[in-house]
């Protein structure tokens, strides 16, 4: 059963929370990192991209970095702009995009729910990035940016929340992209045992995003109980920074691809290929987003096409191929363009649904051939690949909004 335990949170002076709140660390370019500092000097991007304090040269990963982002973290507490609650609490994280809101609890999971595999997740990671955020969350001493959960809704947690949610909230503010942040602190006794006592009923935990964060914050964690072999098991660096929501309220975005050639293929010998699985309708100028599993768009030649995939290829139970993005790649981008590992492959690139359609159009009128449109990956598709224990494509989801970083710091 899960363990999800309140925290002594490390979080902004109620007067700048709106400026210190930043996107997470990993949408940014560095370049663009740079500006969004220079525009925000309070932004908490400088902490958690401290490179943007040094001049170009210096490397993102040299160890100067990290020095300088934990100099940083012990300024703005030393100023008051972070200030530390007293007392352990849960936080209620609320986000509304296009009126459109969803809640989640601000806590923290165990480490060993994450070894135990209650905490599944649905990607690989990368080890240049793990070993990044590891020596941030080690050498800061802190935790910076929560772990994005789901779990399957539980009407009583729901109830627990919904009545924290009518007294006076936290923070309450809009940011510069139109998303409303809203935050409420739980410190009474009573209510953070019911919480305790639901969670402790939850089976399964999922890694909705994150998964980079929490295996640097879980390799950490193994690393200090090296050190300190007397460990209890109730030191802070044996739980990680998490925002957990229950499935019902999560919308997950299409994770949309362009592809730089058509593998020496003319237009028409391409779209030939195309229907050895698929069906390929002509949609006309205006884009087309799909409406349905199986169904793609394809933008060539200043041209919308429908692509829907033969049944025969969807009549499957396997809940890894059965996945849109899996069936793009294994019967078009894979055996017609080539694209032998996404992952590597620099022809291909991966657009986040939340940049639109235009973009999509954008590219293909300057870097691009063909771009793809697709149907979102749902909730309960993410569920089931974890619990088969495998993994999902590359780039199989994008969820907004985005949870901001510099809110709830969690000192390790």
């Amino acid at each position: 059963m899960a363990t999800v335990r309140p925290f002594r949170c490390i979080r902004p002076e109620e007067s700048v929370a709106s400026r210190v709140a930043a996107l997470p660390y990993d949408v940014y370019s560095s370049s663009e990192a740079r500006q969004e500092v220079l525009r925000e000097p309070l932004s908490f991007l400088r902490v958690d991209r401290a490179e943007t304090q040094f001049t170009d040269d210096v490397d993102t990963y040299d160890p100067r970095v990290y020095s300088k982002a934990k100099d940083l973290l012990s300024d703005m507490i030393r100023d008051g702009i972070l200030i530390s609650d007293e007392e352990e609490c849960y936080y209620i994280y609320e986000l509304t995009m296009d009126k459109r809101s969803q809640t989640g609890l601000v806590a923290c999971a165990s480490i060993d729910d994450y070894l135990k595999g209650i905490i599944k997740k649905h990607e690989n990671t990368r080890e240049d990035k793990e070993l990044d955020r590891i020596k941030h969350v080690d050498i800061c001493g802190a935790q910076t940016g929560p772990i994005f959960l789901a779990y399957r809704s539980r009407q009583s947690i729901k109830a627990v929340l919904d009545r924290a949610k009518k007294e006076t909230p936290l923070y309450d503010f809009t940011a510069n992209d139109g998303i409303r942040h809203r935050v409420w602190k739980i410190n009474g006794s009573s209510v953070i045992c019911e919480l305790k006592e639901e969670f402790s009923k939850v089976d399964s935990i999922y890694i909705a995003d994150g998964h980079h964060r929490a295996a640097s914050a879980v390799k950490v964690g193994l690393k200090r109980r090296q050190d300190n072999p007397d460990y209890t098991g109730n030191e802070e660096f044996n739980y990680f920074l998490s925002v957990l929501f229950a499935h019902e309220e999560l919308m997950i975005m299409p994770y949309n691809r362009a592809v730089r050639d058509l593998n020496g293929l003319s237009s028409r010998e391409f779209i030939d290929r195309i229907r050895e699985s698929f069906e390929v309708h002509l949609a006309g100028n205006k884009p087309y987003k799909p409406e349905e599993k199986a169904s793609f768009g394809m933008y060539l030649d200043g041209c919308w096409y429908v692509l829907r995939a033969k049944k025969h290829l969807t009549d499957i139970s396997d809940p890894v191929k059965r996945l849109d993005v899996s069936l793009l790649q294994d019967y078009l981008l894979k055996p017609v363009l080539g694209i032998e590992d996404p992952r590597t492959d620099k022809r291909i690139d991966f657009i986040g649904g939340i940049r639109g359609l235009a973009e999509l159009e954008r590219r293909v009128c300057t870097d691009m051939s063909v771009a793809f449109s697709m149907y979102p990956t749902s909730i309960t598709e993410l569920f089931a690949v974890s619990d088969a224990g495998m993994l999902m494509p590359p780039k199989s989801t994008w969820f907004e909004p985005k949870l901001r970083s510099g809110l709830f710091i969690h000192a390790i």
